[in-house]
C-alpha cells in the first residue's frame, strides 16, 4: 500500500547511523499528530515527580505564560531533531540554548534521565495503542539513539543504551518517585488550562475531561486530579483508535508541507533568541 511507502524508506536506513533521519521522517510525515499528543502526555507525566513539579512551579513560567512555555518546548525539540538535527548548527544552537536555560537550576542527573526517558518511551507506547501502526523496530531504536545523543550533549551520565533500558528506568523511577505535592497539582492545572484555551468556551469542560481520560491512577494521585467518567475514558480510547483506522486508509502525508510546527506564541515564526524566559540573554538577571 502507498501508505507504507515511507516505512519502507525507514527500513532501508541504519538506526545506528541514520537515527536522526529516521526520527525526522517518522515525526514529520508518519506520526506528526500522534507524536505531538504523546509528547504532551510525556511532559505531563514529569510533573508527578515532586522535585520536577516543585521546580516548574517555583519558576512561575506555567502560571505566567504557560502557552509560551509549551511552545518553547515544542520549538526546541523541533530544532534539535529536524532539518539536520544535531548535526546542523541550528540544532546545536537550540541545544545550547536549552542547556543555558536548564543551567540556572539545580536538576539531578536522574531527573534529567527521567524526562529524557518519557520522550523515548511514551511515544512508543502511544503508537502501539493509538497510532495508525506501531513504531517499527527501526523507529524504536532510532528514537532511543536520538535521545541518547541529546542526553550526551546535555552532559548526562549513565544514559540507558536501549529502548528496553529506557522503559525499565522510567517505570522504576515512577514507582519510586511519584508522590503528591501541591506544586505538582498547580503545574498540572496550569497545563490543563493551556489545553482548554485551544477550544471555544463551551468545549473547555470536555477538553479538561479529555485530558483526565488519558491519565492512569498513579499519575492522577500524584497530581491531585480526579478521574474522568469511565464512559469518557472508554469513548476517548475508541475515538483515538477510530482515528488511527481512518489515517491508515489515507494516502501518505505530502512532502511539500511547511516544515516548522505552528505555535500559538509565534504565529509568524520564531528566532532562537525568542525561545525561553526573558533572563536567558541577561546573565545578570535573577531567576525565580
Amino acid at each position: 500500500m502507498a501508505r507504507y511507502t515511507r516505512l519502507r524508506q525507514i527500513q532501508a536506513l541504519d538506526p545506528e547511523r541514520d537515527y536522526q533521519d529516521i526520527y525526522r521522517i517518522s515525526a514529520e510525515y508518519e506520526f506528526p499528530w500522534d507524536l505531538q499528543r504523546s509528547l504532551e502526555l510525556a511532559l505531563f507525566r514529569t510533573y508527578a515527580v515532586p522535585s520536577i513539579g516543585e521546580l516548574l512551579d517555583r519558576t512561575g513560567e506555567f502560571a505566567r505564560q504557560g502557552q509560551k512555555r509549551y511552545d518553547d518546548t515544542v520549538a526546541l525539540l523541533y530544532e534539535m531533531t529536524q532539518d539536520g538535527g544535531l548535526d546542523a548548527e541550528r540544532g546545536r544552537a537550540a541545544l545550547r540554548r536549552m542547556n543555558r536555560i536548564h543551567g540556572r537550576y539545580s536538576i539531578s542527573n536522574d531527573d534529567f534521565l527521567y524526562v529524557l526517558s518519557t520522550f523515548v518511551v511514551i511515544p512508543v507506547r502511544w503508537m502501539a495503542e493509538y497510532g495508525w501502526r506501531p513504531y517499527s523496530r527501526h523507529e524504536v531504536r532510532a528514537t532511543a539513539n536520538t535521545f541518547r545523543h541529546i542526553g550526551r550533549l546535555m552532559g548526562l551520565k549513565e544514559i540507558p543504551e536501549t529502548y528496553e533500558e529506557f522503559s525499565g528506568f522510567l517505570d522504576r523511577y515512577e514507582r519510586k518517585n511519584y508522590a503528591y505535592a501541591e506544586a505538582n497539582h498547580r503545574v498540572a492545572e496550569a497545563t490543563i488550562a493551556i489545553f482548554e484555551g485551544w477550544f471555544p468556551g463551551f468545549l473547555r469542560p470536555l477538553a479538561r475531561r479529555g485530558v483526565l481520560a488519558m491519565t492512569d491512577a498513579p499519575l492522577r494521585q500524584a497530581l491531585g486530579l480526579p478521574r474522568a467518567p469511565r464512559a469518557l475514558e472508554i469513548a476517548a480510547g475508541r475515538a483515538l483508535k477510530l482515528r488511527a483506522l481512518a489515517v491508515r486508509l489515507m494516502p501518505p502525508r505530502p512532502s511539500s508541507r511547511p516544515k516548522k510546527p505552528y505555535t500559538r506564541s509565534y504565529p509568524d515564526g520564531y528566532a532562537l533568541k525568542d525561545i525561553g524566559p526573558a533572563w536567558v540573554d541577561d546573565p545578570g538577571r535573577r531567576t525565580a
